[in-house]
């Protein structure tokens, strides 16, 4: 079997296991990690605090710093209410396309690099080549942090990471990162006729919204300068605002979902800054002076790093040589590099498929774009001896 048809026949394999963030991943991390140790890999497995998630991380070659990590996350997300032509669950070929659910995002890549493995176990390699699967980053590349701290537990220092996200092959140099919001409200309830006695819990996260959007429109002018983002500067979004239950009712109760797309971690603290100050000392005076108790809480749902451009960058060199361009380019969409940058490695996005067909109804990869992506991680056998 050529090592086409092994990628085609792992990914069937991957496909059937239903991998959805809400669900257990162990059972699909066994496989992989059969595989890679039959291959003649090192298999670290470990485990979420829960027990029912785990990351995979794998080596192949010497036990030394400066490899080189391909990297990608299990997780795919739900197919509930999407109309699928197929089983999602069961990877159809048909017009020279893998249909299923993570076909290409993302487990088209991670067949493709299992599949390479035994070729780098056949090799001398002066360089080790890493694997490294995570979970549950759909909901918040919470499987890239823990995996981040095992690898500074184990002191282990790779000096490149390949994330094999679907960017139809094209390298990917930068993006930004994702922030995620849920502000909670906690005011006192009351009849509607008597405002003043209770403490609007929907009338304040309105004040807060109002807030979030003269920060919105001050980050405009803080677009770093030949910035090349789309837009350039550091985006807030107000997703919902939900409180309230009638309307003769004072609600006491009330939150806003909001993010925000960092440019750069500046950006960040600047908004968190000034929101923590307005709410300090303006919001919670104006409550607690009609309710000792009243509360504005924020929950982090996900603070997940931008992957930064940077102008000496190794992995950008070796995806260059060995897709034969020098084209990069930026995206908008968020992965897990940013926590590997983060680490010290210098890293790119580049897998087969393309980020239209992901989260769609009859997800798809083509066999054209595995194979592309097959002959890229063939030619990097010649970095690794």
């Amino acid at each position: 079997m050529n090592v086409l048809d092994t990628t085609k026949a792992l990914l069937k394999e991957l496909i059937a296991f239903p991998t959805i963030s809400s669900n257990s991943n162990l059972d699909m991390i066994d496989c992989l990690a059969q595989y890679l140790s039959s291959s003649g890999a090192t298999v670290e497995i470990w485990r979420d605090e829960s027990g029912r998630k785990a990351n995979l991380f794998a080596t192949i070659g010497p036990n030394i710093d400066d490899g080189i990590v391909l990297s990608g996350h299990c997780d795919v997300v739900p197919t509930a209410d999407q109309d699928w032509t197929n089983d999602p669950f069961e990877m159809i070929e048909r017009n020279g396309k893998l249909f299923g659910r993570g076909t290409c995002d993302m487990k088209g890549f991670i067949a493709a690099a299992v599949a390479m493995a035994p070729r780098y176990a056949q090799l001398n390699l002066k360089r080790p080549i890493h694997f490294a699967f995570t979970y549950d980053e759909e909901v918040g590349c919470f499987g890239a942090q823990a995996l981040a701290q095992s690898l500074r537990q184990h002191r282990l220092n790779p000096a490149v990471a390949i994330v094999g996200e679907p960017t139809s092959m094209r390298i990917i140099e930068g993006h930004k990162g994702c922030y995620e919001y849920i502000t909670h409200f906690t005011g006192l309830e009351g009849h509607g006729s008597n405002p003043d006695q209770g403490v609007n819990a929907v009338e304040y996260a309105t004040r807060y919204v109002s807030r979030l959007l003269e920060l919105k429109d001050e980050l405009r002018s803080k677009a770093p300068k030949n910035c090349r983002f789309e837009p350039p500067w550091t985006t807030i979004n107000t997703g919902a605002l939900i409180g309230g239950t009638a309307r003769n009712v004072i609600p006491g109760k009330a939150r806003v979902e909001w993010e925000m797309r960092p440019v750069q971690p500046s950006d960040a603290d600047f908004v968190k800054n000034h929101l923590d100050q307005y709410c300090t000392h303006a919001l919670l005076p104006a409550m607690q002076a009609i309710c000792p108790d009243a509360s504005v809480v924020t929950e982090i749902i996900a603070e997940v790093d931008g992957l930064e451009p940077v102008p000496e960058n190794e992995a950008r060199t070796i995806l260059s040589e060995l897709t034969g361009t020098h084209e990069t380019d930026l995206v908008s969409f968020g992965t897990e590099a940013g926590m590997f940058q983060a680490l010290g490695m210098t890293v790119v996005v580049c897998g087969p498929g393309s980020i239209e067909q992901a989260h769609k109804s009859d997800e798809y990869v083509s066999v054209t774009q595995i194979s592309q992506c097959l002959e890229m991680l063939d030619r990097l056998c010649e970095r690794l001896v």
